[in-house]
């Protein structure tokens, strides 16, 4: 039966995506918008691009690109701006990033030189390894945030922008647990008023976006909007959230095993997982405390998936580990290894081995561009509040309280199409397939 779909604000005018980061993954993501929009390239790895959706039964043939299905906002349309703690352009910066040819950048300097970042919210206790003097001073961490609040305004009226999205790609922050500060909204905004320690930048930005009424998705394992004061701020703005950490390499490889395990019961003993990265984030990462914040996202992927208290016999004391070692001569080419210790029939022991070869940030720029159009839908479909729906795209999707996220990457993309169908007033498709041989 087909249902009404939702009230769309059609998709016109500029939109502005806002990086919070000019490094290598925003970078790659800009010169790659740049490079479709010129004829140089395609837009792979990109599902609001080239994905389709399917309508209606499998016989009758109906399956639309999804960004001829929804009205998603159009490539020429897109404007963006950055901030960092670097004064690098975003040519300059991608040029340091060394991910992409340098022929391919110089095709595109003339958009990427005329980028330039503001200066940025930065707090050194949170990335230790890195320092930059393009960076925001201010009173106390409201201050801050209302300097972010006017860079809003002004990039939106200086490029004649008629909505704008934010997208956290800057490095990974310091491990931090939700604590009182963070409970309610009233008592969050005191906080920043006193620049408590326990406020991190990225909430800085986060609080800054959502009262300039511009949605935020989180791609980094910082808590950023994963906190009942900023739930409650983007229910009271009506802007959609979504977070956290960009589900690109190693992970990606878990989320689309680790269910074909499991659908067939096989047991699991252990998955050990270590990565060599030579990039900022990996120098990052190299600093302990910042690692706990992304070992704990990725850490958590296998315990949903394999449901250990419903499966004991076969995931109740699997091993799992994860290392990230900082190597600078690989550079943006991370490379991850994956021992897999599982056990079938009669329990008799197996292994498989991955060896995973991967660019991060080609990896990730994608995600970044699908996330920006999709809440750029959500808000003009009136969606706020948090968008598990964009659970695909994260290692440690955000949902709401009390709620386990799902993790299993085929649920999550049938979760992502059925939204869209019900959006557009479509049957959900369950895959039942009774209808067929009646």
């Amino acid at each position: 039966m087909i249902e009404k779909g939702v009230d769309i604000a059609p998709a016109e005018g500029k939109l502005g995506i806002l990086l919070v980061g000019l490094g290598a993954v925003s970078t790659t993501l800009v010169a790659g918008v740049e490079a479709v929009k010129r004829g140089i390239s395609e837009p792979v790895g990109s599902l609001t691009q080239m994905g389709t959706i399917r309508l209606g039964k499998r016989t009758d043939n109906r399956a639309p690109k999804i960004k001829d299905f929804v009205p998603i906002a159009d490539l020429n349309d897109i404007v963006f701006g950055a901030w960092d703690i670097f004064h690098d352009t975003a040519y300059e910066a991608a040029m340091n990033a060394g991910v992409l040819e340098k022929d391919l950048v110089n095709q595109l300097s003339e958009p990427l030189s005329s980028l330039k970042p503001m200066a940025a919210v930065f707090e050194q206790n949170y990335v230790k390894r890195i320092t930059g003097e393009n960076v925001k001073t201010g009173k106390n961490k409201m201050d801050l945030a209302e300097q972010l609040i006017d860079d809003i305004a002004k990039f939106k009226s200086d490029n004649g922008c008629d909505r704008l999205v934010m997208v956290w790609a800057a490095s990974t922050e310091i491990y931090v647990e939700e604590s009182e500060v963070h409970k309610s909204l009233e008592v969050f905004e005191k906080a920043m008023y006193d620049s408590d320690p326990r406020i991190a930048p990225s909430m800085i930005y986060a609080y800054a976006a959502l009262k300039s009424g511009v949605p935020f998705a989180n791609g980094a394992p910082n808590l950023t909007v994963d906190i009942p004061a900023m739930v409650e701020l983007a229910e009271q703005t009506k802007m959609p959230i979504c977070g956290k950490d960009f589900k690109t390499g190693q992970t990606l490889m878990k989320t689309i095993l680790a269910p074909g395990l499991k659908s067939r019961m096989l047991g699991l003993d252990g998955w050990y997982s270590t990565n060599i990265l030579g990039n900022r984030d990996g120098e990052v990462l190299d600093d302990p405390e910042n690692f706990k914040s992304k070992e704990v996202s990725k850490l958590s992927v296998l315990e949903h998936i394999f449901q250990p208290e419903v499966y004991p016999d076969l995931y109740g004391n699997f091993s799992h580990v994860v290392r990230i070692n900082y190597y600078p001569p690989r550079g943006d080419n991370k490379e991850g290894w994956d021992n897999i210790d599982i056990f079938g029939w009669l329990g008799y022991k197996m292994q498989i081995k991955i060896d995973f070869l991967c660019r991060d940030s080609i990896l990730a720029a994608p995600l970044a561009l699908d996330l920006a159009l999709f809440m750029d839908l959500a808000q003009r479909a009136k969606m706020k509040g948090v968008q598990e729906w964009l659970s695909f795209y994260y290692k440690a999707p955000q949902t709401a309280p009390g709620l386990y996220p799902e993790h299993d990457i085929f649920i999550q993309l049938m979760k992502l199409k059925n939204t869209l169908r019900h959006m557009r007033g479509e049957e959900l498709i369950t895959h039942l397939g009774l209808e067929y041989y009646d």
